[in-house]
């Protein structure tokens, strides 16, 4: 474990870890967070704290919220609040599917462009580790980079086709 981390093991240390993470992003300028989960059912992402906080940020020049997905299907019911406040940021906040056969395994992590990351390893015990190191939030944006260059758009404000 790196000096500039943390372990946690239940699930409101993980909700509390996501938002110290992205305070910590926010408050050092990130120009980009990148989030991915297999569905996100279990972020803290109806929090009206989040938004308020994310919004001042998304309204500076550059500033993407990227969200990688394999089901966008839960989040409507488990995240209706984000659903409806990213509807006027919807060009600021991406949502992305893994390319077919690339869905298995996608790790649950929150990774920023400078030392910030939260990554939850085992979901079941809510394990993980979260902090500020450089090296390890570089080896999650090479992973999750190279998962989004070979992702579709996904996660629309309405469905295609209507």
């Amino acid at each position: 474990m790196s000096a500039g981390s943390v372990l946690f093991d239940s699930r409101g240390a993980f909700h509390d870890a996501v938002h110290q993470a992205f305070e910590a992003a926010i408050a050092r300028g990130a120009r980009r967070i990148v989030c991915c989960d297999p569905d996100f059912a279990d972020w803290p992402l109806d929090d009206a704290a989040l938004h308020e906080r994310l919004v001042p940020w998304l309204k500076r020049p550059q500033r993407r919220l990227v969200l990688l997905a394999a089901d966008w299907s839960v989040l409507p019911r488990r995240h209706p609040r984000f659903v409806a406040w990213r509807t006027p940021w919807a060009h600021a906040v991406e949502g992305w599917a893994p390319e077919e056969g690339d869905e298995a395994e996608l790790p649950r992590v929150l990774v920023d462009d400078g030392d910030v990351f939260v990554h939850l390893r085992d979901a079941e015990h809510w394990r993980g580790r979260a902090g500020r190191d450089a090296g390890d939030a570089q080896r999650w944006r090479d992973v999750l980079d190279g998962r989004i260059e070979r992702a579709q758009p996904s996660f629309f404000l309405r469905p295609l086709g209507l």
